[in-house]
């Protein structure tokens, strides 16, 4: 029974085909995003309370020394750690969320690449599974002249249309659906780390440069 839906030539047509005709339409670029899209499915999602675990030794710092003797916290985030330098060399929260629009900006448009790529290969998927099927009717018509293969070549044919419909919407349409998901979570998480650092660096009193011990002495 497990033979008869197992087809190694079929696998080969669907899949390979579809990988091949995804990169001829998007192209290298748009397919690399989507490898790495891919990829980050598999790795660790950003991190809300690490984020603001290791923010909150920047937020002590500024507290404690102000803006002018406080020195940039990096943890490895290139955003956030991007955003503390920006805070200590401006001496400012004010252009926080311009550089962080920047790098949501390049994020989703990373995502929505991915994504549009995953879905032009759940479009082809169906397309090769077809192709598929033509290619072992025309097996069978030339076994159906010799009288032997014709079940195997019909079989064939049901097996790459079933294929393209699995890869389509079990495989590609899915990976999509959660690069899609994955990148609305991370901004959803990036954007309350920012507002809440945001918050905390004005908590501090010394938004506009100037550490309390400085204005106390005043």
């Amino acid at each position: 029974m497990l033979e008869t839906w197992f087809d190694p030539a079929a696998i080969a047509i669907v899949l390979v085909g579809t990988l091949v005709a995804t990169l001829l339409r998007c192209g290298v670029a748009d397919s690399r995003i989507a490898i790495a899209a891919l990829r980050g499915l598999f790795e660790r999602a950003f991190d809300v309370t690490r984020a603001k675990s290791e923010l909150a030794l920047q937020i002590r710092e500024i507290a404690d020394d102000g803006f002018i003797r406080a020195e940039p916290h990096h943890f490895g985030d290139s955003e956030f750690d991007s955003l503390s330098d920006l805070i200590i060399s401006q001496r400012s929260i004010q252009s926080l969320h311009g550089e962080h629009q920047k790098f949501k900006e390049a994020r989703l448009a990373n995502a929505q690449t991915a994504v549009r790529v995953f879905d032009c290969a759940a479009e082809l998927a169906p397309v090769l599974g077809l192709a598929g099927t033509l290619i072992a009717l025309g097996q069978a018509q030339g076994a159906a002249a010799q009288d032997t293969g014709l079940v195997g070549a019909i079989a064939m044919a049901v097996v790459t249309t079933l294929y393209g419909l699995l890869a389509a919407n079990f495989l590609f349409a899915p990976l999509g659906a959660a690069v899609a998901r994955k990148s609305r979570q991370e901004e959803r998480d990036r954007d309350a780390v920012l507002e809440w650092l945001a918050r905390g660096i004005r908590q501090t009193g010394v938004a506009g440069g100037t550490p309390h011990s400085e204005r106390e002495a005043a």
